[in-house]
């Protein structure tokens, strides 16, 4: 059963879902842009590693995706020990320690794999969280490509914190899109999207003057929640996390109810 939603859906933005929809969507982007490239490129999947500690802003993200920030309180028990004391069972706590968290991204090389051609980035919501280590890294990132001859191509699919840098404000709307190509920079190419619209195409730049890949964002988000089995899996009788604006509320409440979908 397909996403009720006609882009974006929101259910999937919450953090505990995030890294399972990210690393799926991935997989499907790879997928879609493997038939278009081939042989001339290869579209690889690679991972960044990082440590995340507790003091790390976006830990609370991340703890979630990673589903350990479950609490599971045994009721305490009362035993009477010598002496009068009374010894109770104790409330067991899951405790943060350092975290080695893994974003898989995709390359798009030449077929010998020596010449990277174009770097696609799905953002996360540590990518996002301004001061962790997560945004450090990937800001890192952004600027060494930025530097260089490669294409970039960032995908932004979560309402909730910091977009990706840009000197002239970025039109409105929840979710964007962003292809710099080498010859073109400072100048970008960025797609506004709005929640209660389908998600866009957009191109992928390959080397020379060879034509673009055609990206379909919208096919890559129905694989995502179809092969997830996400129809089944998500809590739509509940608001989403992160919450919607006001504005949406009443929107996204009918497009539920079409789908034969109740409030819990």
């Amino acid at each position: 059963m397909p996403s009720p939603f006609p882009g974006m859906d929101p259910y999937l933005e919450s953090p505990r879902e995030w890294s399972g929809v990210h690393a799926r969507l991935i997989a499907e982007i790879g997928a879609l842009l493997v038939p278009q490239v081939r042989p001339r490129y290869f579209v690889g999947i690679e991972r960044r590693l990082y440590v995340c500690t507790a003091e790390d802003p976006a830990s609370r993200h991340i703890v979630a995706d990673l589903a350990v920030a479950r609490q599971e309180a045994v009721r305490p028990r009362a035993e009477r020990g010598s002496g009068g004391a009374v010894a109770t069972a104790p409330v067991v706590l899951t405790m943060l320690d350092d975290i080695e968290f893994s974003e898989p991204w995709i390359a798009i090389r030449s077929a010998d794999g020596t010449e990277t051609i174009t770097v696609i980035e799905v953002l996360s919501p540590a990518n996002k969280t301004a001061g962790s280590r997560g945004r450090s890294e990937y800001l890192q990132k952004r600027s060494e490509i930025l530097h260089s001859q490669v294409s970039l191509v960032e995908i932004d699919l979560l309402r909730d914190g910091e977009r990706f840098p840009s000197l002239d404000p970025l039109p409105p709307a929840e979710y964007y899109a962003h292809v710099s190509r080498p010859a073109r920079r400072p100048k970008g190419e960025v797609w506004p999207m709005r929640l209660r619209e389908p998600l866009h195409v957009i191109p992928i730049p390959l080397a020379g003057k060879d034509p673009d890949a055609r990206l379909d964002l919208g096919e890559a988000l129905r694989q995502t929640y179809d092969r997830g089995g996400y129809d089944v899996h998500l809590r739509y009788g509940r608001p989403p996390d992160p919450p919607l604006a006001p504005a949406e509320v009443k929107w996204a409440a009918q497009i539920l109810k079409r789908g034969g979908w109740k409030p819990a």
